[in-house]
């Protein structure tokens, strides 16, 4: 087995967390990052086990889904607000968990049928890290 992985820097997005008794409860941004790591048994003809060129996919679904957006939780009490208010005020993304573990999961719900059928089955996604700023940080590490 061999992996790779592709990181993405500097993804400006707000979200909150309801739930949270503290300041987390208020819509508040990071400058985040996100890390997705690669498995193969084999290389490709050119000696990758994921060509970073084809990952355009996953750049642009950052840039149109995530890049300055409000990540919002399924279950929050405002969605309703939220949505109405999206086009005027945000690019709203309702997720079912807007924290980092969250986004870790999200991420690799995203892109694991893409990387697979992008490499004929050949590589999967082995494990997605999201870092909050830079001090913070959730790991998925898949069951292969």
């Amino acid at each position: 087995m061999i992996t790779c992985s592709k990181t993405y820097y500097n993804i400006p997005v707000a979200h909150r967390q309801p739930l949270h008794g503290g300041h987390c409860q208020y819509v508040h941004g990071h400058n985040w990052a996100i890390e997705i790591t690669f498995l193969a048994k084999e290389r490709d003809e050119n000696g990758f086990v994921m060509d970073f060129g084809k990952l355009h996919f996953i750049k642009d679904w950052i840039d149109t889904k995530l890049d300055h957006s409000l990540l919002i939780c399924e279950n929050d009490n405002y969605l309703d607000y939220f949505r109405q208010h999206q086009s005027i005020l945000w690019k709203l993304l309702v997720v079912p968990d807007a924290s980092c573990e969250g986004l870790c999961d999200y991420i690799h719900e995203q892109f694991k049928r893409a990387v697979t059928h992008e490499t004929d089955g050949r590589v999967v996604i082995k494990s997605v890290e999201v870092f909050e700023d830079d001090k913070n940080s959730a790991l998925l590490e898949v069951g292969i």
